[in-house]
């Protein structure tokens, strides 16, 4: 079936089969991923036990004593040229208000804030406005449960990982890792830059949304003081 965008399938195995996109991390690439992840969920397909994008993919697990495979790749290929025309008739979901997600910048709470900030040249405060003053894509949600990668990240403040990742970061600690940013659900070793952190809830198996953030949802980050954060 011809599609607009470049795609393949790819068997793992007898239970999964993934579909790839442009490989790069590009947000109208993500959003293909996630909408066909979306859609697919919402199929009824027989045997389906999980649909996972990522940045560029979308991870399809099936029973394979419950699922026709053939039937199962046919309904991704049909999902995939509806798609291509959402997009050439420039048809958009929805667009959900960001998530909003209080911070307290620097100090013990943000030790790399001023390594971040040396990178691209400014004041601490500076960068820590770079970084609330913009809204962020979850591309996917991957390491830990409910560890956001989100984009992207301004030029001027996109330090790479550090050289030395720190054996113990903090639960709630945001960071930078080039051109994104995330933050540790729980505390865990770690080499992104610290430059933060919040009190916000991230991941509760007993919620029936476990993790706060899901691919393709909108963040934005905004600065409050350590009482404020309740820290």
């Amino acid at each position: 079936m011809s599609s607009a965008w470049e795609w393949r399938l790819v068997p793992v195995g007898e239970s999964v089969v993934v579909v790839e996109f442009e490989e790069r991390i590009d947000r109208s690439i993500n959003e293909r991923a996630v909408s066909l992840a979306r859609r697919m969920r919402a199929t009824g397909v027989p045997g389906i036990r999980d649909v996972a994008p990522t940045f560029r993919s979308v991870a399809v697990y099936f029973d394979p004593l419950q699922t026709d495979y053939e039937a199962l790749i046919r309904r991704l290929e049909g999902e995939i040229a509806t798609l291509d025309t959402l997009a050439q008739n420039a048809t958009t979901e929805a667009i959900a208000e960001p998530i909003r997600v209080p911070v307290c910048y620097g100090g013990e709470f943000g030790p790399d804030l001023g390594e971040v900030a040396a990178f691209g040249g400014v004041t601490e405060d500076e960068a820590a406005r770079l970084h609330a003053g913009a809204v962020y894509r979850v591309f996917m949600i991957g390491f830990l449960p409910g560890f956001a990668y989100m984009g992207t990240v301004d030029p001027w403040i996109a330090a790479p990982r550090r050289s030395n990742p720190r054996t113990r970061v903090p639960a709630g600690s945001v960071a930078i890792a080039g051109p994104q940013t995330g933050i540790y659900p729980s505390e865990s070793p770690g080499g992104w830059q610290l430059i933060g952190r919040t009190r916000l809830p991230l991941f509760d198996p007993s919620r029936a949304r476990p993790s706060t953030f899901a691919a393709g949802d909108l963040v934005q980050f905004y600065p409050v003081s350590p009482v404020e954060a309740g820290l």
